[in-house]
């Protein structure tokens, strides 16, 4: 297995609830199909470089983890439909 690190991030005006879901969501996505997940760490908000989405603001989230290579199409595919996912980018450690 390969490890990888993936860094999004999330919408900062949605509930403390739906953002723990959607970072449980990416967890579970990486957990389900053989790969393993090292670390979440949760950078908080922080102020945008630029405005996405007319938003000048975003939760960062860094992910680390060990997966197949093939998993990482479908982690991509999933956080490009997740609404509340404002950037991503996935990267082999």
């Amino acid at each position: 297995m390969t490890k990888y690190e993936m860094l999004y991030i999330i919408d900062s005006s949605i509930t403390d609830e739906a953002r723990e879901a959607v970072i449980a969501k990416f967890a579970e996505i990486i957990t389900a199909n053989e790969g393993k997940v090292e670390s979440i760490d949760k950078w908080g908000v922080k102020k945008l470089a630029y405005p996405i989405n007319y938003k000048n603001e975003g939760f960062y989230v860094l992910m680390t983890f060990e997966a197949p290579p093939s998993l990482i199409a479908e982690i991509e595919r999933v956080a490009n439909i997740t609404i509340e996912v404002m950037r991503r980018l996935v990267t082999k450690l």
